[in-house]
């Protein structure tokens, strides 16, 4: 690329947002809110599906299982084949197949056809986050990119919303395979993305100097940056482990420990998750005005501060408040990756980035709700909540030795 087109595409990408922008983000907050909303449906599909198809409780947990190992894989794959070809393009892909392959468990037979069904909704789940992430933060000027970044994790909250909203509602008419039914409609938006959206001006002009390395090994092409991704794969696994470990067992604390029922134990739960989708937004206003190391270093004191002080509360208000407060903390710093990424890693390898760090930490935080789980057993679900706090100092740490700062920093 001359050195007029690059000038050419650091104009753009530093100028207002313009129509493309604004299709971008909804496009990547779309593709996210489909994730939430997916694996939200099938916990509530489980006990359903598993009664029709006579699956025992090993069989009904590894559909979830074998969907998050398909979003590792998937994430690794569609972000290097993102890199290449394109984030529209890709982003397309995935969500496309993640559309059929849900649409495809409507009409499953028993476990193992439903068990490879889900395995490929999980291949393009895992790959909206990082690619969507990347086509956003390029499409939108320095200025604004935290906030946007912050806009698509918000998707994932409202997916859930979405799911906890409807599936009450739709699943006692059209049962579990109408539900997965429903999945064919990210199939048909993925058309509207296709010819809607534009590839970023960034992305086209630095497509023209891809490196020789492939994708994957610009993330260890020097010690530089091989600490920086060491440093993002420990935020990310603790932002997951954090994020797992107490919305799978924060119903459990409060129905087991407190003596709640299911309604109240709901709307405590709900509280929380409230709490979390703020935080997300308030870590993206933040970071843009103050800078990403600043404002992870409150959210990670924060996080650290407020499972302790949660799991010492007794109060009915004292939990609903401080439900709230913790998951400002706790997820909040969700609203910070995609940015602090996007000016980490080059454009050759920004969605690889995105997507083999966050979902490798996804697969991290897997073992949270086991670990919480098997504390719990040997103690208290007061002491595993409170054991939380020593993954957050540890994350403070991360920051503060491997992680530098380039708010507003020009993408390479």
């Amino acid at each position: 690329m001359s050195a007029a087109e690059q000038r050419t595409g650091e104009t753009r990408a530093s100028a207002a947002p313009d129509a493309n922008a604004l299709k971008a983000l909804t496009a990547a907050t779309i593709g996210y809110a489909m994730d939430g909303f997916d694996l939200l449906i099938l916990g509530f599909l489980l006990r359903s599906l598993a009664g029709e198809l006579h699956l025992g409780p090993a069989e009904a947990g590894s559909l979830v299982t074998v969907t998050l190992f398909g979003a590792v894989i998937g994430g690794i794959v569609f972000g290097v084949l993102s890199d290449y070809y394109g984030r529209v393009k890709v982003l397309t892909w995935t969500i496309l197949l993640f559309g059929i392959a849900t649409g495809l468990c409507a009409l499953a037979q028993g476990y193992w056809d439903l068990l490879a069904y889900r395995t490929i909704a999980g291949l393009g789940l895992g790959g909206e986050f990082g690619i969507g992430m990347a086509l956003a933060a390029e499409a939108w000027p320095p200025s604004k990119r935290a906030r946007v970044s912050s806009y698509v994790g918000l998707g994932w909250q409202a997916g859930v919303l979405a799911a906890a909203l409807v599936t009450p509602i739709l699943l006692p008419v059209i049962g579990w395979r109408g539900m997965f039914a429903v999945g064919v409609v990210p199939a048909l938006v993925s058309l509207v993305v296709r010819y809607a959206v534009g590839e970023p001006e960034l992305f086209t002009c630095k497509k023209r100097e891809r490196p020789g390395k492939i994708p994957i090994a610009l993330l260890l092409k020097d010690k530089a940056t091989a600490r920086i991704s060491l440093g993002m794969l420990i935020l990310c696994s603790v932002q997951n482990f954090g994020y797992f470990g107490l919305m799978i067992w924060l119903p459990s604390y409060l129905s087991g420990t407190m003596g709640y029922n299911l309604t109240r134990t709901a709307l405590w739960t709900a509280m929380t998750v409230l709490g979390m989708a703020f935080g997300i937004w308030l870590f993206g206003e933040l970071a843009d005005r103050v800078g990403r190391r600043p404002i992870f270093y409150v959210f990670q004191a924060g996080a650290a501060i407020m499972v302790v002080v949660y799991a010492q509360l007794t109060s009915p208000f004292a939990l609903l408040i401080g439900g709230a407060v913790m998951g400002i903390f706790v997820n909040g710093m969700l609203g910070g990756y995609g940015a602090l990424m996007s000016e980490l890693y080059p454009t050759a390898a920004r969605a690889t980035a995105q997507n083999v760090l966050f979902n490798l930490g996804r697969a991290v935080g897997g073992i949270g709700p086991w670990a919480i789980g098997a504390i719990a057993v040997s103690y208290s679900f007061t002491a595993a909540i409170s054991l939380l706090a020593i993954l957050y100092v540890l994350d403070i740490l991360a920051t503060a030795l491997l992680i530098p700062e380039r708010k507003g920093a020009p993408l390479e």
